[in-house]
């Protein structure tokens, strides 16, 4: 699924996100808002990626979808 269908069902599909990343909070969710970088951002903080590992866990995610 390309990202502006995702940014565009955000709520939706926020609890999918939950699911392949459980210690992302609501407020996280909330805050990220559809937003790829932030997204990454998040994704960095709470699990330690590096930006490439980031992007390659949201690219495989989103590819599932």
């Amino acid at each position: 699924m390309n990202w502006d269908r995702i940014e565009g069902n955000w709520k939706q599909l926020s609890g999918k996100v939950k699911e392949k990343w459980g210690q992302l909070t609501d407020d996280d969710l909330t805050r990220v808002n559809g937003n790829r970088e932030q997204l990454e951002g998040v994704l960095q903080q709470r699990y330690g990626y590096a930006k490439d590992k980031a992007k390659e866990e949201i690219d495989r995610w989103s590819n599932s979808l």
